[in-house]
């Protein structure tokens, strides 16, 4: 009586968390620092999985944000900066000013791009620069690059612009997954996968 009663409690047990995992919640999604981001994204009307989370470290001590990164399935490391849809999302563990993405943006745009490049996007770096906002610990950037249309930056989930260009995507995202990224360890955290 028992041993029935144990087994059936474990094939409920079961059940329930198969059906709590396909739910389209964030129960069985990932969590780094506590902060959690869901299995799957919309990009352009189709899902596209989360690839991995990691924290960035500033001078591997300050803990600046947890980056989660969203690619479809079979892109690999050396087709990342492509065009293929994407989202990047920044949720900040402290406060910074909206002027400082700019500011802290550029040296890596400088490292990944020639002088020409980095020339002919100028004005599209000026118009994203110009959009960011300060953010305070808890709020969350996303970029998010839909061939054919562009690269959206939303605060929060409210979409504050849209810069066109595959060629503007590949060079921005090429700040955390580009030749000479900001964090070599936050691009290999990212792209491993789970």
């Amino acid at each position: 009586m028992e041993y029935r009663s144990f087994s059936r409690y474990i094939i409920y047990l079961a059940l329930f968390l198969t059906a709590l995992c396909s739910l389209p919640s964030t129960v069985c999604a990932l969590s780094v620092e506590k902060i959690v981001f869901t299995d799957s994204v919309t990009i352009g009307g189709r899902p596209v999985p989360l690839r991995n989370a990691a924290p960035l470290h500033y001078m591997n001590v300050i803990k600046v944000y947890v980056a989660a990164l969203y690619l479809p399935e079979g892109v690999t490391a050396d087709t990342v900066l492509s065009d293929v849809p994407k989202r990047l999302e920044l949720q900040y563990l402290i406060a910074i000013k909206g002027s400082d993405f700019g500011k802290g943006a550029e040296p890596t745009l400088e490292q990944n791009l020639t002088p020409s490049e980095l020339a002919r996007l100028r004005g599209r770096i000026d118009r994203l620069n110009a959009t960011y906002r300060d953010v305070t610990p808890g709020e969350r950037y996303a970029l998010t690059y839909l061939p054919g249309r562009g690269t959206e930056l939303a605060l929060n989930g409210t979409p504050l612009t849209v810069i066109e260009g595959a060629d503007f995507a590949a060079a921005y995202f090429g700040i955390w997954l580009g030749r000479t990224p900001y964090s070599q360890k936050l691009k290999r955290e990212l792209l491993k996968g789970r």
